[in-house]
């Protein structure tokens, strides 16, 4: 397979650099795009300005780099287009990132849940890490959850804590993963 595929990059280290790709694909400069996702990675999850309001995803293909994701601020996705296109080895970038609205009432509905999901004794001691895991992503008032928790419980508690954190239209998105899924039953 041609094409590297980085799932949605977490505020975590945890997935940060887990991709899918074959050990050939080389791009032009020599580099392996193994080699830039774990460049890119490491430059993105250094960005002082990346939060528990961004979500960061992106691709690796022969070089060409494709930033998908929301951001909570425009001048990020600009930053994180130049940050990407300074990683040796990069040819290309296309940044797709979406800027999230800039609005009163969604800063608040991102503080209220943030704080309901790190308050909770299941989940604090995520809160507790440099770029915790869990990323509050509000769009006009709908709330997504992304990143990656322990278990399928600290999965579902996050979920219930944002859906309890009121002001949000609609259900909340719970696209949280599971780093250890429990074993299946049935």
């Amino acid at each position: 397979m041609k094409h590297l595929i980085l799932n949605k990059l977490m505020l975590t280290t945890v997935l940060l650099g887990v991709g899918m790709a074959s050990a050939t694909t080389t791009n032009e400069a020599g580099l392996q795009d193994t080699e830039i996702v774990k460049k890119l990675s490491h430059e993105i999850r250094m960005y002082p300005r990346y939060t528990i309001f961004d979500n960061i995803s992106f691709r690796v293909n022969e070089g060409a780099v494709e930033l998908q994701g929301e951001v909570s601020e425009p001048f990020k996705k600009s930053d994180l287009g130049r940050i990407a296109h300074s990683v040796p080895g990069v040819t290309s970038v296309s940044n797709e990132i979406k800027v999230l609205p800039l609005s009163p009432m969604d800063n608040r509905l991102r503080l209220q849940v943030a704080r309901a999901i790190y308050r909770d004794p299941v989940l604090s001691r995520y809160g507790l890490q440099a770029l915790p895991p869990i990323h509050v992503i509000v769009d006009n008032g709908h709330v997504t959850l992304e990143g990656v928790v322990s278990t399928e419980m600290e999965k579902n508690v996050a979920g219930i804590r944002a859906s309890g954190a009121g002001l949000s239209f609609g259900p909340v998105t719970n696209n949280l993963l599971v780093e250890h899924p429990g074993p299946h039953k049935g």
